[in-house]
């Protein structure tokens, strides 16, 4: 993981591979952002317009290298556009900052040490740099050879980011600092999960990370198997992972404050392999379905990350974990399985399994009578078809609480967006065999399956489903701070709603 520090240190006596400036995307060309007045000043005054020379713009994301000036202990001058120059009085918003440092990060792997000199007037823009910096420098190397080999070969991650104008003994800006390490460790171990080939991360493999994590932060876990999911009647989680030699399980991760007032249930879709179970998947579709793990490693992370920031709020995570293959003993079409609410389900796909695992664990955690449940699940191809790649849509039984986590989602940079859950569309669910089907009409498929996860919310509980089936894994090239694979989907959001709920400003 890439070291932080902070430090009032001035950018040309700084010993580092490099300093990083911000620069905007002016009406009359490239604007050197605040923070690199003194790289700014050993040019004359003149580094808007050698940058122009260059070819810069200020466009998001773009990078110009240049030789650091004289009497500049760094070699190197790494340009980072932040877009478009805000109005005057304002700021550099702190998405802008977050992909910034990461585009930076990532553009100076191999490099041991970093200076960032961009735009920060307080500790929420420290915070917002070191996030970006520290996802930005994220890579997965565990089965690319040895540490030593991407060392060698000047692969290996940024080693240190220094944020220049940060105030160490400040409290607000350690504090800052600290959280962004918090998150972006646990956001990053979310991604290592992801990334992991399912021959290393089967359902139990999973439940043991999450015990080991449990241990060092002091959180209570429970996890049951095989035998306790039967004796219990989880007919969800045992029919998904009927047909796969690993056994499913749930893991129910319980994090507690002394002096909470509030309680949190986040669900997580942890199917650590999809190829679709009898209902297979076609080549093209099941090569990256590792991912399909990625609503329980956000759940996992965020309750972690919590635990961690010592929130004053109790958070339980239900990890509702299997793996859906084919085979003699695979749950079939036609089936009928009885859920741990009672309910039974007529499966009529058996590549619709998210939503039987999750209904199981949204059951469980409704027992509990938390203030809120958040399940957050890879659910549906139709969510990716109606919002793209990079934005999840959010369904809710309470209009409030789905505004208010499209609030948070927005503040710590995911976008997303509200969906409705139409009434006429549950009559497509209707079975003639069982008490509901899990598949109703093709269109609006990912409003159908947010139709059937609440018919397992607990009588009066206030709800939210997040459809991450677009953003939790990167298909294309690194972006911003995110890379290609596992991203780390809705952990931010999850956080900053256990944080907002901790304040007392939610609910």
């Amino acid at each position: 993981m890439t070291a932080l520090t902070l430090s009032t240190a001035a950018a040309p006596g700084l010993r580092a591979d490099a300093i990083v400036i911000g620069v905007g995307k002016g009406g009359k060309g490239p604007v050197v952002a605040p923070g690199a007045d003194a790289v700014d000043k050993a040019y004359d005054g003149r580094l808007a317009g050698v940058l122009e020379t260059l070819g810069a713009s200020g466009a998001e994301g773009e990078i110009t290298k240049l030789p650091a000036p004289a009497g500049f202990k760094a070699p190197l001058v790494l340009a980072v556009g932040l877009g478009a120059e805000p109005e005057e009085g304002e700021a550099y918003g702190a998405e802008a900052l977050r992909r910034a440092a990461g585009v930076a990060a990532r553009a100076l792997t191999g490099a041991k040490k970093a200076a960032f000199a961009l735009p920060l007037a307080d500790a929420a823009d420290a915070g917002a740099i070191a996030e970006g910096a520290l996802l930005g420098a994220y890579s997965f190397d565990a089965y690319k050879g040895s540490a030593k080999d991407a060392k060698a070969g000047g692969k290996a991650p940024l080693g240190e980011a220094t944020l220049l104008g940060g105030k160490p003994r400040d409290k607000e800006y350690k504090a800052a600092v600290e959280r962004a390490l918090a998150v972006t460790e646990e956001l990053n171990r979310a991604r290592d999960l992801i990334n992991t080939p399912p021959n290393d991360l089967d359902p139990e493999a999973f439940a043991a990370v999450a015990q080991t994590a449990a241990k060092e932060h002091g959180i209570k876990v429970e996890v049951l198997d095989v035998k306790a999911l039967e004796k219990g009647g989880y007919g969800g989680i045992l029919g998904v992972g009927a047909g796969s030699a690993a056994g499913p399980r749930l893991v129910k991760l319980s994090y507690t404050n002394a002096k909470a007032s509030k309680h949190l249930a986040f669900v997580g879709k942890g199917i650590t392999y999809d190829s679709g179970g009898i209902s297979l998947k076609p080549a093209g579709h099941n090569e990256t379905m590792k991912c399909d793990m990625s609503g329980a490693a956000a759940v996992f992370a965020a309750v972690v990350a919590a635990a961690r920031l010592g929130l004053e709020v109790n958070v339980t995570g239900w990890l509702a974990l299997a793996e859906n293959m084919p085979s003699g003993s695979a749950t079939r079409p036609g089936d009928v399985l009885r859920m741990y609410s009672g309910k039974t389900v007529e499966v009529l796909n058996t590549d619709a399994e998210g939503r039987l695992v999750l209904a199981d664990a949204l059951w469980a955690a409704s027992a509990e009578k938390p203030d809120a449940i958040v399940d957050v699940a890879t659910l549906t191809g139709a969510m990716v078809l109606a919002l793209g790649s990079r934005t999840f849509g959010v369904m809710a039984n309470d209009d409030a609480f789905r505004a208010a986590i499209v609030d948070a989602a927005e503040e710590v940079g995911e976008p997303s967006w509200p969906m409705p859950l139409p009434e006429h569309l549950r009559k497509g669910m209707d079975s003639p065999t069982a008490d509901i089907a899990n598949m109703g009409e093709r269109m609006g498929g990912g409003l159908v399956a947010g139709l059937f996860l609440r018919e397992f919310v607990g009588e009066g509980i206030t709800w939210a489903h997040v459809d991450i089936a677009g953003p939790a894994f990167n298909e294309g090239g690194p972006f911003g701070y995110t890379p290609k694979g596992g991203t780390g989907s809705a952990v931010r959001t999850l956080v900053r709603l256990a944080e907002l709920t901790a304040a007392g400003d939610l609910g």
